[in-house]
């Protein structure tokens, strides 16, 4: 199976058909896709210009969408270099247990589903690297009020999410699954308590 690097030339080759290129820019999704496959690709989409169901997009548009990929990936397989740095200092100093946040990131190990969206046609705005910078700032931070990328406060709990996690607070301005390390106690029973009153207003309408 070919990896991410090897995906990306096929991407840039001009010799192949653009059907082609397409399917392995989708392919480089299988790799790294920080919304998870589909709202990465929407966003992608979105960003230059692409419709998501046309099979030949102009090639310029793919390699802009590929360079937005791997300016992503590059800054975040640094932090999880650095990661991984701290993880074997922290375990020669007798630290074995990793913390809520190290926990959470192991479930997103390689980049995908690093913040899923709960629908592929709503994700954050601004590039990729941009949003996992204002992340990794909200990582090293701890637990806060409101969104890590948006800085919002409009948080909902879903219990029927299609993916790792099955359940979290979703942000209902950029529409990411915020994982739920980066948010305090209060700010997580805020969640439940407007998941609670969303389904209020239905069983009365």
């Amino acid at each position: 199976m070919a990896g991410f690097r090897a995906l990306a030339r096929e991407v840039r080759n001009p010799r192949r058909h653009v059907t082609a290129r397409r399917t392995s820019l989708r392919k480089c999704l299988e790799r790294f896709a920080p919304y998870g496959h589909r709202a990465t690709w929407h966003h992608l989409c979105a960003r230059t210009g692409i419709i998501p169901e046309d099979r030949q997009p102009e090639p310029t548009r793919l390699i802009t969408a590929l360079e937005e990929l791997e300016e992503a990936r590059t800054l975040w397989l640094a932090y999880e270099a650095d990661f991984a740095a701290r993880r074997r200092l922290e375990k020669h100093h007798g630290i074995r247990q990793p913390s809520a946040v190290d926990d959470w990131h192991l479930h997103t190990w390689g980049g995908c589903d690093i913040m899923p969206c709960e629908s592929p046609s709503t994700h954050p705005d601004g590039r990729l690297a941009d949003v996992l910078r204002r992340l990794i700032v909200a990582m090293e931070a701890g637990p806060g009020s409101a969104c890590p990328v948006c800085a919002q406060e409009r948080l909902v709990w879903r219990e029927d999410l299609d993916r790792y996690p099955a359940a979290g607070p979703v942000c209902e301005d950029c529409g990411i699954v915020v994982p739920v390390p980066l948010l305090t106690t209060e700010a997580l029973t805020a969640s439940r308590r407007a998941a609670r009153a969303t389904v209020t207003r239905y069983a009365a309408a």
